[in-house]
């Protein structure tokens, strides 16, 4: 295997992307936006109830504080089309660069937002208006990183190439949550269910202010690359659409639809196990509605453990999923989703082990579902409109699962009285959906990339 990756054609202008470079900017961008992400995930559940949502009410401030995250995933979809125009028009290039710089720009002011102690509602105005601008920026990320990755991938290697941006969201997690873990050490607080004062006046702070050093590291490695041939293909034919939203609905609104349930069981149990577990794992046992009643630092060490698993077989569904195709191996992934949904409730109730394991299934089922998503959903498209389908497909699927996941996972433990019973169903339920569209699909493993 040569050490660069050839993507120009007799009908491209030839163009080259070393592959460690391929490599490294599907992932490294990723991994910053994810990381992103997961910071305001954590603050959302740690310190917004407390600082931005003071109603005096444990259980509505935190339903408050994941409304706002739930929002982010409404701006997801426009960011998509926005990005995505740009993508499909512009190239990939250019816009992979503003999508990074509008989530590093957005990430660092919500580290300096003040709170509604002393700017009153005008603190969660801000909040919103920045929570906005994360997702609008992830909307065009995701797509742009994972055209780099598969456009430029060897013959028979798309789906492991796919997986390189996936694989952003388990680091980012590792990272974003590992640095919130330090900071909590340091400032150590005597209530297992509250953060420290000090944490609550500053040490919140840090992790989004830190994201500015990663988007400059992301930005170095994003400007040097160059456009790959399926994009230069497409300008020197003049196939380039002037609208690839209209061009994407009118045409291939079927792989529309299809694509945004290929990704709602993924997204669902992806919020589950991230944000959802957090609340849930941290929640008195004694409470109104019960938890698992761990400290802070021990649950989150243990979801760390479970990401690892959830990078090891993001990694591992890459090779499968170019073997046996993307189809036949999401429909095995699936149905394990919606039995794994089906048997929460025995899982937790095998005491500390039972959580562990709960959560190692959990992250290497989201592993084998996300990894091979990086090439599905980009091979549904043609070239001139792939940057916007591939991107409302994902993002629109974020407002049918990842938007609601943790806003309905509380009601449901809620009425479950603390039990998660209900949960897990709701996960079966769209796991259930993801698995009729996959069967009305069409495998998509030997599809021209550069048509």
């Amino acid at each position: 295997m040569s050490s660069t990756t050839v993507v120009g054609s007799a009908d491209a202008p030839a163009a080259i992307n070393p592959r460690s470079r391929v490599i490294l900017a599907s992932l490294v961008g990723t991994t910053i936006e994810f990381y992103d992400f997961y910071v305001y995930a954590t603050a959302a559940v740690l310190v917004f109830p407390h600082l931005f949502f003071p109603v005096g009410n444990d259980t509505t401030a935190l339903l408050a504080s994941f409304a706002v995250f739930g929002a982010a995933m409404v701006a997801r979809p426009l960011g998509a089309i926005f990005f995505g125009h740009l993508g499909d028009k512009k190239g990939r290039k250019i816009t992979l660069v503003g999508a990074l710089l509008t989530m590093g720009i957005a990430t660092f002011l919500i580290g300096a937002l003040p709170t509604f102690q002393t700017a009153g509602w005008l603190a969660p105005f801000l909040l919103v208006v920045l929570r906005l601008a994360q997702g609008f920026a992830l909307g065009g990320e995701w797509s742009g990183a994972a055209l780099v990755a598969t456009e430029n991938a060897p013959h028979g290697k798309r789906a492991v190439y796919g997986t390189f941006p996936q694989l952003g969201a388990p680091i980012g997690f590792i990272i974003a949550n590992g640095l919130f873990l330090i900071i909590a050490a340091l400032m150590p607080s005597a209530d297992p269910s509250r953060p420290s004062d000090a944490f609550l006046a500053w040490g919140w702070r840090l992790p989004f202010l830190f994201s500015a050093v990663m988007v400059i590291v992301g930005l170095w490695v994003r400007l040097n690359l160059v456009e790959s041939a399926a994009f230069a293909k497409t300008v020197k034919s003049g196939k380039v659409q002037k609208l690839p939203l209209a061009a994407a609905f009118r045409s291939h609104w079927r792989e529309l639809v299809l694509g945004t349930f290929y990704m709602l069981a993924t997204y669902v149990l992806f919020y589950l196990m991230t944000t959802f577990s957090l609340s849930y794992g941290r929640a008195p046992a004694t409470a109104a509605v019960p938890g698992l009643g761990y400290d802070y630092r021990t649950f989150v060490l243990m979801m760390i453990v479970g990401v690892v698993f959830f990078g090891i077989f993001t990694m591992a569904s890459g090779p499968w999923a170019d073997r046996w195709g993307r189809r036949r191996t999401l429909i095995a992934i699936t149905t394990a989703i919606a039995v794994f949904g089906l048997l929460w409730v025995p899982i937790l109730s095998a005491g500390p082990a039972g959580v562990m394991a709960w959560l190692i299934i959990g992250f290497s089922l989201m592993g084998l579902t996300f990894g091979p998503m990086g090439a599905l959903l980009p091979e549904l498209f043609p070239a001139n409109v792939r940057y916007t389908g591939s991107g409302i497909s994902y993002n629109v699927s974020s407002i049918l699962g990842a938007a609601v996941a943790p806003f309905i996972a509380v009601a449901l433990w809620s009425y479950g009285a603390g039990s998660p019973f209900w949960v897990g169903v709701y996960l079966s339920v769209m796991s259930v959906l993801t698995l009729i569209a996959l069967i009305l699909g069409k495998e998509t493993r030997d599809v021209d990339i550069n048509h």
